[in-house]
């Protein structure tokens, strides 16, 4: 019947699918919950009913397993000591996820331009994981630090999950962390001459 109301399945469904067009074309920030909830027809009370804010639309919309925030604040809870290893299980958890994966691939395929995905995914992990970090460590070149350990991680990851090289794809998890986790830790910590 027309008159039936909305199912809050389907609103979700319809608020994410909107959520990973708008990342897709115009970026992490600048698609707004208002702007989800205009395009897809509903009130952004609608959309804060079931996400808080723009980082847990962006995580239910990738289907990533974690709140982006409480996560971060979590690796971060214990300190600057061990948290490379931390920050390589986070990652290599997240993208064990094959819904993760397939979420991202999705908003490529979706994409006019792989750069505008490329660029929605930069400015998610600047935001919520580079700035938090960085201000975490407390030193002068921290911002340089913590990007310098993200792009081993990004690297790390393409090898590890698109190129699918050997043997570090197939590699458990716990490898993995062990090989990685001592030069992500050296870039955040290790003093560096002039």
């Amino acid at each position: 019947m027309a008159n039936d109301p909305i199912k809050p399945d389907d609103v979700t469904r319809v608020v994410l699918d909107t959520a990973r067009g708008l990342y897709a074309r115009q970026g992490y920030l600048t698609t707004t919950i208002k702007g989800v909830a205009s395009a897809a027809g509903v009130a952004p009370d609608l959309v804060k009913r079931y996400f808080n804010n723009r980082e847990e639309l962006f995580a239910a919309a990738l289907r990533l397993p974690f709140d982006p925030v409480t996560s971060i604040a979590k690796l971060l809870n214990p300190g600057i000591d061990g948290l490379g290893e931390r920050l390589v299980r986070w990652t290599i958890d997240m993208l064990d996820d094959p819904e993760v994966r397939e979420q991202i691939a999705l908003m490529v395929r979706d994409a006019k331009s792989a750069a505008n995905v490329v660029s929605t995914l930069r400015e998610f992990v600047e935001s919520v994981v580079i700035d938090r970090v960085a201000a975490a460590l407390r030193v002068p070149d921290a911002r340089m630090r913590v990007v310098l350990a993200t792009s081993y991680l990004i690297g790390v990851a393409g090898s590890r999950y698109v190129l699918r090289m050997e043997p570090l794809a197939s590699a458990s998890a716990d490898e993995t962390v062990r090989m990685v986790a001592p030069a992500v830790q050296s870039a955040l910590t290790a003093s560096w001459s002039n």
